[in-house]
C-alpha cells in the first residue's frame, strides 16, 4: 500500500475539519433564522426526532459548570486544540483512521468555540432525539462530529497501545555462552613437585 505524503495528510485533514466546521454553522443559522423561539420543539419523525433550538452556554450534551461555564470551555477547548495539534504532528502520513479522528475533533470544536466567542447564550443545538419525556440532550452537528472523532481515537490509540512490542529475531536474541576455560594460575593447574 503506497503511504500518503505530508501534503495528502494536510488536504485530508483541512478538508474534513473544514466541511465539519462550515456545516455545523451554516446548519446553526438556518436553525436560528427558522426555529424561534427556543424551546418549541418541531416533529420531524414524530416524537423521536425534533428540532429544537436551544443555547447551551456549557459543553456537549448538556455539561454546565454555572456562570462560568462559557469561560472553562473556552478554556478547555483552546487546550483541547493544542493537544490535537500535537496528536496531528505526531501523526505518520500512512495513519489515515488517525487523521480522520483528529480532523473531525478539530472541526467540531473549532465550530462550538466560534459559537462561545460570538455570543453569552452559548452554543446552538437543535438536534432533539429520545422518546417522550425520556430525551438526549440537544446537540448539534459539531457535537456529532466530536463524538465520532473521539470514539474513533480512542480506538486508534487503544489498538495503537495494544500493538505488540517488536521481538527481537531468535538467531539473534541468543547469545553465545562463554566456554569456561581454566587458568594457568589455579592450583589445579600447577605442576606437582616432588
Amino acid at each position: 500500500m503506497e503511504r500518503s505524503s505530508p501534503p495528502a495528510r494536510l488536504s485530508l485533514f483541512g478538508g474534513i475539519a473544514v466541511t465539519v466546521f462550515v456545516a455545523d454553522q451554516i446548519t446553526k443559522l438556518i436553525a436560528v433564522d427558522r426555529l424561534a423561539p427556543v424551546y418549541v420543539p418541531r416533529e420531524i419523525l414524530g416524537e423521536a426526532f425534533r428540532f429544537t433550538l436551544v443555547y447551551n452556554p456549557g459543553a456537549a450534551f448538556g455539561l454546565h459548570f454555572g456562570t462560568y461555564s462559557r469561560e472553562i470551555f473556552t478554556a478547555l477547548t483552546l487546550g483541547a486544540l493544542v493537544l490535537l495539534y500535537r496528536l496531528y504532528r505526531e501523526t505518520r502520513a500512512a495513519d489515515l483512521a488517525r487523521v480522520i479522528a483528529i480532523s473531525l475533533v478539530t472541526g467540531g470544536a473549532l465550530g462550538n468555540l466560534l459559537d462561545r466567542l460570538r455570543s453569552p447564550r452559548g452554543v446552538v443545538d437543535f438536534i432533539d432525539v429520545g422518546i417522550g419525556t425520556s430525551r438526549w440532550p440537544t446537540f448539534n452537528v459539531a457535537d456529532m462530529a466530536i463524538s465520532c472523532g473521539a470514539i474513533l481515537l480512542a480506538i486508534v490509540l487503544w489498538r495503537e497501545d495494544s500493538r505488540p512490542a517488536a521481538v527481537p529475531d531468535a538467531t539473534t536474541a541468543v547469545a553465545a555462552e562463554p566456554t569456561p576455560t581454566r587458568g594457568t594460575d589455579s592450583p589445579a593447574d600447577a605442576p606437582i613437585q616432588g
